[in-house]
């Protein structure tokens, strides 16, 4: 059997470094905001080539925060519209709804499935204020067309860049091109924790100090409270973990990216629509595998039976779900987004897979037939 993602075979490689960063955190007696967080923090800002980086509880919580700070320095203000790609995971959206700001979707570029530039100008109006770019499934959107539209029409840019550790435009990492980028270290990600965890980089300074205040309460002094902030805390066990695993993350990506031209260059079944491989091979580190199939349904049992999982990324789209019923969201008719959700299925992937694992998966796909 090929598990889609085999997160307890990818930590045993790091077994003993990770018990050791762990033994370090409970020896030390201090768990919240201590020497472990600020070095973490320094490290993925060097690794990402940014001037800061500010760790939080969750991916979402580096979104949400990233817009509250914007909002409390009067950059943007509730009621604002907000363009955000409609094919993507609901994070991106509820952090925008939550800190009252109006999402406008998008649909995507019908091969990358990111954010269409020439989509983003049509639905920009007088109301809106930024942009919310996701770089989907691992690859870096298209940051110089959209930096321009943003610097064009008066906006800020934002980057959701949870699935895409790493990733490179023209050698730059991502977050250089934009007001602040948010990371998810949820598990399954490319450089993933053993919990929750997010953080947020930036170049902004005050962004970054708001960040880092509201995360803590409001406050940067204790009992003093200066905005009305939350617990949101990369916590200190999950940093040392992550310190550890940091160093492994362009050989995990090129390793991915082995996987995804292995994929690419087997895959050869007319009923199965396979991703683009991007020119930059740096601009995409693979977070996710993800092909096109009429009867994906069929495929997925197909790819069951044959010992292969898979999952679906993501079968219902934000703008239909339930959350959404009573909001302007549910008015918007964007069909290419809800084809893409009946109709991709993302195969295994990771740093662990190996050839012969990934050349079953391809004959497997293959070998599959519509009945």
């Amino acid at each position: 059997m090929q598990p889609f993602l085999d997160l307890k075979a990818i930590n045993e490689r790091q077994h003993k470094e990770l018990s050791a960063a762990a033994s370090r955190v409970i020896t030390s007696g201090w768990y919240v905001l201590g020497e472990e967080v600020t070095a973490f923090e320094r490290e993925f800002a060097n690794y990402c080539g940014a001037r800061h980086c500010v760790g939080v509880a969750s991916g979402l919580d580096a979104l949400t925060l990233m817009l509250r700070a914007t909002i409390l320095q009067g950059r943007l203000q509730p009621g604002d519209e907000i363009v955000v790609p409609a094919n993507t995971y609901i994070a991106t959206i509820l952090a925008a709804s939550s800190t009252g700001l109006v999402p406008r979707p998008v649909e995507p570029d019908a091969n990358t499935h990111n954010l269409c530039p020439q989509n983003t100008i049509a639905a920009i109006t007088s109301r809106t204020r930024a942009i919310i770019v996701v770089h989907l499934y691992g690859l870096a959107a298209p940051m110089g067309a959209l930096r321009t539209i943003a610097d064009e029409h008066g906006l800020l840019l934002f980057e959701d860049a949870a699935q895409a550790h790493g990733a490179k435009i023209s050698g730059q990492s991502l977050g250089g091109q934009s007001t602040a980028a948010a990371f998810s270290f949820y598990p399954g990600k490319n450089l993933g924790a053993l919990g929750d965890g997010g953080a947020l980089i930036t170049e902004d300074d005050e962004i970054a100090d708001t960040v880092h205040t509201l995360r803590n309460y409001g406050s940067t002094q204790k009992y003093k409270n200066y905005y009305i902030g939350v617990n949101s805390r990369l916590d200190e066990l999950q940093a040392a973990l992550l310190r550890v695993k940091l160093p492994l993350l362009d050989s995990d990506n090129a390793r991915r990216r082995a996987i995804a031209r292995r994929y690419a260059i087997g895959i050869n079944n007319p009923l199965v629509q396979i991703p683009e491989m991007p020119a930059d091979e740096l601009s995409h580190v693979w977070h996710l595998f993800v092909v096109r199939c009429r009867w994906r349904g069929e495929l997925a049992a197909h790819l069951r039976n044959a010992g292969v999982g898979t999952l679906v990324h993501y079968p219902i789209p934000p703008h239909q779900q339930r959350a959404y019923a009573d909001s302007p969201l549910a008015a918007f008719q964007l069909p290419l987004t809800e084809q893409l959700a009946n109709e991709v299925l993302s195969l295994p992937i990771s740093p662990v897979m190996s050839d012969a694992a990934t050349d079953a998966v391809i004959t497997a796909v293959n070998a599959f037939r519509s009945k």
